[in-house]
């Protein structure tokens, strides 16, 4: 992007009651932000509900302290290898362009693929228990040889865990940020922002002095839900902050599942709220997930392991694996009720055995070792 052009898209970023939907008109019907700017008053009156007083903002005389804001930023962009993505650009995530209220202009840091066949987010609670923490895990297990990007929100709790697990698989993940690139928020994960770009990397609407004030972790909310084909809910209290999220990604018609929980859970009630009222898919086990979104049909894992002579298993792998060596072929009820195990634990479980080669899925809900 030459400097013409990226001086223009900033000033237009900044211009006062330019909007989302301003915005991505004038861009998409002058084809780039100097255009709009040398654009005549006909021309940007014929956008449809564009009035007169954008083009008056437009040729608004641009003050000094406008100016510095511009070219401090650009010179930030220039010294940070920062990549700005108007809304027009080939490389401007594809599922996000068609949110009604998606950024003209996104700014990007580190190695990411923002197109990607297989984008889904994961959010939560920040309070996250053991039970979702475990549950996550293997879901990201599961799904790791799908090799989908994985979006968080980099906040403290499920977001931080989502990417280090992320990071754990060999996964690439995407956070999106409340804040600008000098002010990563919470500060605790810097360190993991640092890591994220080494595989992945942070996006981010605002520009790299912003901090992180109350009305932009909503607008980071949207980008997650909107730039991911699912969002993925682990945990929420009823009036958890995920579930603006989850209302995101309803609104942009994709898909969103939740994990249930006890009734009596605190951070289970808002999964549970949005399965009961249709608003999720319930998610007892990472197949829920890899068979709603096709994944099994559309694509073959990118690596299969075979059955070791010797099985290195996981503890609660292990109790399962006794279990059917004990009492042969089993139903799945039968082995959670045997091995004392939380139901979804047990499907995740099944499903990781199952796709190292463990042990086999029968017609029926069995189960038996290969």
């Amino acid at each position: 992007m030459n400097q013409a052009e990226l001086y223009h898209l900033l000033r237009l970023n900044i211009t006062p009651n330019i909007g989302y939907i301003i915005g991505r008109r004038l861009i998409f019907a002058f084809g780039s932000a100097t255009a709009v700017f040398n654009a005549s008053k006909a021309d940007v009156l014929a956008i449809d509900k564009v009035g007169p007083q954008v083009y008056q903002v437009l040729h608004k005389n641009l003050d000094a302290e406008t100016h510095k804001k511009i070219e401090s930023e650009m010179a930030y962009i220039a010294a940070n290898n920062i990549q700005v993505l108007p809304v027009t650009h080939p490389n401007y995530p594809e599922h996000l362009k068609h949110c009604y209220d998606a950024p003209f202009l996104l700014f990007c840091k580190g190695k990411i693929d923002l197109n990607a066949k297989r984008i889904i987010s994961i959010i939560g609670t920040r309070s996250l228990t053991k039970y979702g923490a475990v549950f996550c895990e293997s879901l990201v297990e599961a799904i790791a040889p799908y090799d989908p990007v994985i979006v968080s929100g980099l906040a403290y709790g499920t977001d931080a865990w989502v990417h280090q697990l992320a990071l754990k698989y060999k996964l690439q993940t995407i956070a999106v940020l409340p804040s600008g690139f000098a002010n990563i928020y919470p500060k605790e994960h810097k360190t993991l922002s640092n890591q994220i770009c080494e595989n992945g990397g942070l996006i981010s609407e605002f520009w790299h002095q912003r901090y992180p004030e109350k009305e932009n972790f909503v607008k980071r909310n949207r980008i997650v839900a909107g730039i991911s084909v699912a969002t993925v809910l682990i945990e929420s209290a009823l009036k958890g902050g995920s579930l603006l999220t989850t209302g995101f990604a309803n609104d942009y018609d994709r898909e969103v599942y939740a994990l249930p929980g006890k009734v009596t859970d605190a951070f289970s009630q808002g999964c549970n709220a949005l399965i009961k009222k249709h608003l999720a898919t319930i998610l007892t086990s990472p197949s829920d997930l890899i068979s709603g979104l096709s994944w099994d049909v559309t694509h073959k894992p990118k690596a299969t392991v075979q059955t070791q002579l010797f099985l290195e298993l996981e503890p609660n792998e292990q109790l399962i694996y006794d279990f059917l060596v004990k009492n042969g072929k089993s139903f799945f009820d039968v082995i959670q009720v045997g091995c004392g195990l939380p139901s979804a634990t047990i499907s995740a479980l099944l499903l990781q055995m199952e796709l190292n080669g463990i042990i086999k899925n029968l017609p029926g809900k069995f189960f038996d070792i290969k």
